[in-house]
């Protein structure tokens, strides 16, 4: 849920626009400029340390903007939900909907009232709690006072609960009308079977009705608690505001430990291929399977290489040779989505019905050789000018900080990560990129999965996928 006030912050917000769109003139825009430049990345004097309660906080002072932005991330994601798809899900759409001794209206009064702003999410790994507010004293600890209560003390309301599911399962219901929810859910099954990360995460037509109170409150209680979460500051505070903040944020949560790791997701063993009949002009294709993790030492390697192959927008070997060259396709994009416990690669393209068969030839063709063969020196040189020259506006603004400090102590990433990062994009070779694909990807073991009017005919694995596509 969000709730927005009409407040100061959305004139602050405008003006961090303006400041990181005026630094753009100076990013590099040539390998050999990119080459002499120091990495784009501000070194960001992140400063941790643990509550008494066992949250770790991620800490940024920054003076540009008199704003606070608080972020709590816990390991209470959809991958937490059990044998209860949906779970995790309705559990953070409730917090907010009622405290103790405070009703929906009221909390979100009392955020607009102090020219705040709070959001919640649910996401694979992670549950998120955030709060934007105004820095002065008494703004932000009537802000930090209420998140507390909010976060620490749901009640989870039965009214609330009951409207929500209801919502959830009218939008299971609609996304039956639309292809796009439904190849993406097969894929996921495809590509994890039966671990955490393979179930719908926001739940099914089955699983909805039978989530009670009591499973909202148990899974609150376990996976809320202050030793599972990662508290993240960015703002105009001091080291000693921010411990305060901290402490009161860390105390007010359940007390408890770490969630337990999740096992590590398998790679497919061989290729799955499923096809949704679905009646639509287009045909939607999904390829990839299980291929990286967080913390993968291959991370920079796949990013890069896959900058490359098929996430560069317009730039891309996918986009211009099926797309630009062929005509076969509306779109087609690639990319690497690290997790706890795995990520997929996802490769994926809509086309004409009649393009269906030769879109989806020439695009194995063409990873199959990226795999292979790995880019170009040209190629490599041109993305890691783009992916260079972008990297500022990355952590150019309190919200994008707040995210990448999140996902830091989250996945337990080195304080220094963005700077390692930028570094590594600068050293990284033609050669890693292709060893990193292999290591990842095997192009006869991935799953294909499409929906449309007819099944695509699948090519061979083994032979020269492009040959016969310009005839």
């Amino acid at each position: 849920m969000m709730m927005t006030a009409q407040s100061p912050l959305k004139i602050l917000a405008a003006a961090a626009c303006a400041l990181a769109l005026a630094g753009c003139a100076s990013f590099p825009t040539t390998a050999k400029k990119v080459s002499e430049a120091e990495p784009a990345a501000p070194e960001l004097a992140i400063q941790s340390w643990q509550t008494d309660q066992g949250a770790r906080v991620l800490f940024v002072p920054s003076e540009a903007l008199p704003m606070l932005d608080v972020r709590l991330v816990m390991h209470a994601g959809g991958a937490r939900d059990g044998d209860q798809p949906g779970l995790a899900s309705l559990t953070s759409a409730l917090i907010g909907e009622g405290a103790e001794g405070l009703s929906v209206d009221q909390i979100a009064g009392g955020f607009e009232n102090r020219g705040a702003n709070f959001s919640t999410g649910s996401y694979q790994d992670m549950g998120v709690v955030s709060l934007r507010t105004l820095s002065k004293p008494e703004w932000r600890e009537d802000a930090v006072d209420l998140l507390a209560r909010v976060v620490g003390r749901p009640t989870f309301p039965q009214d609330a609960l009951d409207r929500l599911r209801t919502r959830a399962m009218q939008g299971l219901k609609m996304e039956k009308q639309v292809p796009g929810p439904q190849v993406d859910k097969a894929f996921q099954r495809a590509v994890f079977g039966d671990h955490p990360y393979g179930h719908a995460d926001a739940g099914t037509l089955e699983s909805l009705p039978g989530i009670t109170r009591e499973d909202v409150r148990r899974f609150h209680e376990r996976y809320y608690a202050a030793g599972n979460t990662v508290i993240a500051l960015v703002g105009d505070v001091s080291r000693q505001q921010a411990e305060a903040i901290a402490a009161k944020l860390s105390a007010a949560l359940p007390e408890g430990g770490p969630a337990p790791e999740l096992p590590r997701a398998d790679k497919p063993a061989e290729r799955v291929a499923e096809h949704l009949t679905f009646p639509s002009n287009q045909t939607h294709i999904l390829i990839g399977g299980q291929a990286t993790w967080r913390g993968n030492p291959d991370h920079v390697a796949l990013y890069v290489g896959n900058y490359i192959l098929g996430g560069g927008g317009f730039a891309s070997l996918l986009t211009q040779e099926v797309r630009e060259k062929h005509g076969y396709v509306y779109g087609v994009s690639s990319r690497f989505q690290p997790m706890a416990a795995g990520g997929p690669f996802r490769l994926q393209l809509q086309t004409a019905n009649d393009n269906a068969d030769q879109a989806l030839g020439l695009t194995m063709g063409i990873l199959r050789d990226f795999i292979a063969n790995g880019p170009t020196q040209e190629q490599l040189d041109n993305a890691k000018a783009n992916i260079l020259g972008r990297r500022a506006l990355e952590t150019a603004d309190n919200s994008d900080i707040i995210g990448q400090l999140g996902a830091i102590g989250f996945y337990d990433l080195p304080l220094d990560y963005l700077q390692r990062f930028n570094k590594q994009v600068k050293a990284v070779t033609v050669a890693d990129i292709r060893e990193a694909f292999q290591r990842a990807l095997d192009a006869d073991r991935l799953a294909i999965v499409s929906i449309g009017p007819e099944a695509p005919r699948l090519p061979q694995g083994g032979k020269d996928e492009t040959q016969g596509q310009d005839q």
